[in-house]
């Protein structure tokens, strides 16, 4: 049976909170049911309040779907950022930066899954497409960069960095979606499993 999010109403100057409240409430129904079969009507209900309420903060489901993919992408760039380092790069520092992306998913499923894997519909208007798009491409831009210091090194096969860059960003959402959405696959030792595909990745793209 889903879980049902409730709480009690917070008094004036609790704006935050409750937006943020909402936005929790979203992610947990989005997570289970998938956006396109949940209603800001679900999302209210929820959070413990009305739905008219929750039209003070969110105008409609796809804004709230926009939100929180925006938050997703932050999150996933300021672990790019500071996993960064500013030795010259070599296996190592290849290996963690590709780890980010799939501890990422695998530490935060549901924000994965809305931002990376479920359905987003047609209804979003541009302004809000533009938002998702803009904020998935700063944190692309963040991976993208630690990729062109290997690419300005010599250390990577013959390929244009952003060539490079999507096709491992491609191969590692590959792996994180399969774990989050088949747990109940008999896979390998989950860290082994990482590690021999983050490796894999690696013989592939660097020099020896």
């Amino acid at each position: 049976m889903a879980m049902t999010i409730r709480s009690v109403r917070k008094a004036k100057g609790h704006g935050a909170e409750r937006r943020q409240e909402i936005l929790d409430a979203a992610l947990m129904l989005f997570a289970q049911r998938g956006i396109l079969a949940v209603s800001t009507r679900d999302i209210a209900a929820a959070a413990g309040i009305s739905q008219p309420a929750l039209y003070a903060y969110f105008r409609t489901r796809e804004e709230i779907a926009a939100v929180l993919c925006e938050q997703a992408f932050i999150d996933l760039r300021m672990r790019m950022v500071a996993a960064a380092d500013h030795q010259p790069p070599d296996l190592a520092s290849f290996l963690r930066i590709c780890r980010v992306y799939i501890d990422f998913g695998l530490e935060q499923p549901d924000a994965y899954r809305v931002a990376f894997m479920l359905e987003k519909g047609g209804a979003e208007p541009e302004e809000t497409k533009a938002r998702i798009t803009a904020a998935g491409v700063e944190a692309f831009g963040c991976f993208h960069d630690q990729v062109a210091r290997f690419v300005a090194a010599g250390l990577t096969r013959p390929a244009e960095t952003t060539l490079i860059s999507q096709s491992l960003w491609a191969s590692l959402h590959g792996l994180a979606s399969l774990l989050i959405a088949r747990p109940g696959f008999p896979w390998a030792d989950r860290e082994t499993l990482i590690s021999h595909h983050i490796m894999a990745l690696a013989a592939g793209v660097l020099r020896r």
